[in-house]
């Protein structure tokens, strides 16, 4: 049984480009809303349905919108806090990926897109454990990438992160280049995000092979 049953996921989604932000089934992204339009975005999905799109931008020019990746994450708020100097603090819990269509004019400040799921329906199961090789090769890969970078880990919480939260946790936190990020957010599954990040890892954060140059939205 998925962790979200409904099949009604909305086709228009409000999204927050954010370079070097990803978002993976069930796993939470903290975020700090200072910005008009997206101060705006917030209140608006905290007075619907409280979901949120979060994509990455590929670069830019001319001082317009930049393009965006064709993939990304929908979250839902699941919570939130308003500061004394106007900011939202909030936090949102992954549900499943989507796939850009299109993106709509909109005359609202922030970006609106028109999606599909379809791909990533397998998102709403809880995935099943890695094989206990690939956990062994994660953690080795995390070893020597930490010593490499004179960095250091609390091995105990590392040990006890079910397989799931620790690949999208290291996804999240390490400092992957944004190319590097989508393609983790691009892997068909976790065993495949598993391998990939094991192999950025032992590579100190770069792909070893092709980077993804078409998974984008123009």
């Amino acid at each position: 049984m998925g962790a979200e049953p409904r099949t009604d996921w909305p086709r228009t989604v409000r999204v927050f480009p954010l370079t070097g932000a990803v978002l993976f089934p069930r796993a939470v992204l903290p975020l700090n809303v200072f910005e008009p339009r997206y101060l705006a975005m917030t209140r608006d999905a905290l007075a619907g349905d409280r979901l949120i799109g979060i994509v990455q931008p590929r670069g830019g020019e001319d001082g317009r919108p930049p393009p965006l990746f064709a993939v990304g994450g929908l979250g839902r708020i699941t919570r939130f806090a308003e500061t004394e100097d106007g900011r939202f603090l909030i936090a949102l819990t992954g549900l499943l990926r989507f796939e850009i269509e299109a993106e709509l004019a909109v005359d609202t400040p922030y970006r609106q897109v028109r999606v599909r799921y379809d791909r990533f329906a397998s998102d709403l199961d809880p995935a099943p454990p890695l094989p206990r090789e690939e956990r062994t090769a994660i953690e080795e890969a995390l070893r020597g990438y930490l010593k490499a970078n004179d960095l250091s880990a609390d091995w105990e919480a590392v040990g006890r992160e079910e397989d799931e939260a620790l690949v999208h946790t290291l996804a999240a936190v390490c400092p992957f280049d944004p190319l590097e990020r989508q393609a983790l957010v691009e892997a068909p599954d976790l065993a495949a995000r598993a391998r990939l990040l094991t192999e950025l890892l032992a590579f100190g954060g770069r792909l070893p092979g092709p980077r993804p140059e078409s998974t984008r939205l123009q």
